[in-house]
């Protein structure tokens, strides 16, 4: 389908009025045609990342409330904020936040860029992000796609290609009907659309404001679109983790290195997690220190993006003098919720608790 430059007039005028009367309120959001506060944009996106709306909202007035300004994100200290962002999952965001942050205060005087290639030179950032931030605090001609305006753009093309395929055809087809003014509302409004009425299962097509030019309702394959490629099989994956407890009741937590999954946040001591049929010597080779270990009955099963992972938890005893080494911390079990620890190091204890 191509559409006239008159037809894409009216696509943008009469989502942008949908919009007016129907936009939702979202604490990270400014009224239509006012002047968005691009920190807020800027928190929200990164925490809207593979999260949802009604998640996202009680953390996003939790970090504000303690970090009104980027500046005072920028002066807190890491250990803080990934505390701070336990339940929003893929801490990889949290520690680019703060990176961000710093970038933001120490170079930029507090103020972020106000271009996409501006914002894309900033730690965390990427082409989406980038161009919603300078689409909706900015109000650049920006064309961010996420979920919701994947599927919108995919049904109003009916474009049949599966994702992530179509991906290039959908960001060039919205690219084409963003318009110059007020491109923040408009992306916003797309946005609120998919999340509202096009949505993945039943879309309300008779209510849509571009029901009249969407080639997905007129063929009737809406509800199908947009197509998804089938996935590959999770692998799973095994790991062993040793549960010391001193004689005062303490046990033994440590920090993760920096890099790779989970890095930077608190576990209880593991093996590597390892390929399915890695004989278990291997891994128990890896506890932090020659005991007698005891295993405890039960897996700990959690799913990560891209694997499976099953834990078997050994457990020892030891004398109060016992050295935590350079990244081990002996904490009590209520001193736990100091630090930040994954959901997977929580369900961990939460086992060895019950199985002790």
């Amino acid at each position: 389908m191509h559409f006239t430059d008159q037809e894409i007039n009216t696509l943008r005028q009469t989502m942008l009025e949908w919009y007016d009367r129907h936009h939702r309120t979202l604490p990270w959001r400014s009224e239509p045609g006012d002047h968005p506060n691009p920190y807020h944009v800027w928190l929200s996106e990164i925490m809207l990342q593979q999260t949802t709306v009604i998640t996202v909202g009680p953390y996003f007035a939790a970090f504000l409330n303690r970090w009104p300004t980027v500046t005072d994100l920028a002066n807190a200290d890491l250990d803080e904020v990934l505390h701070a962002w336990q339940g929003l999952g893929y801490y990889a965001r949290a520690r680019n936040l703060h990176k961000c942050a710093k970038v933001v205060a120490d170079e930029h005087n507090g103020q972020f860029p106000d271009t996409e290639e501006g914002l894309l030179k900033l730690p965390g950032i990427g082409p989406y992000t980038a161009a919603a931030v300078s689409a909706i605090a900015f109000n650049r001609p920006a064309s961010p796609v996420d979920g919701n305006i994947e599927r919108v753009i995919s049904r109003l093309f009916a474009l049949e290609t599966p994702l992530p395929d179509v991906k290039p055809e959908i960001k060039e087809k919205s690219a084409a009907l963003t318009p110059p003014d007020r491109p923040g509302d408009y992306a916003q409004a797309l946005m609120d659309l998919g999340a509202t009425i096009c949505t993945p299962r039943n879309p309300a097509c008779g209510i849509c404001p571009w029901q009249a030019f969407c080639d997905g309702r007129k063929t009737g394959i809406a509800p199908e679109l947009p197509r998804k490629r089938k996935k590959a099989a999770k692998p799973t994956r095994v790991g062993y983790a040793f549960w010391v407890q001193r004689d005062d009741g303490t046990i033994l937590i440590r920090r993760r290195p920096e890099s790779g999954l989970l890095g930077g946040l608190y576990e209880i001591p593991g093996s590597e997690w390892r390929a399915i049929d890695t004989p278990d010597q291997i891994m128990r080779e890896q506890a932090p220190f020659m005991a007698d270990w005891r295993e405890l009955s039960g897996t700990v099963g959690h799913t990560f993006t891209h694997f499976h992972l099953d834990v078997t938890i050994l457990a020892t005893r030891v004398e109060n003098d016992c050295d935590a080494g350079p990244d081990g911390v002996w904490t009590t079990i209520d001193g736990l919720a100091d630090y930040a620890l994954p959901t997977v190091m929580k369900k961990i204890v939460r086992h060895a608790l019950k199985h002790l």
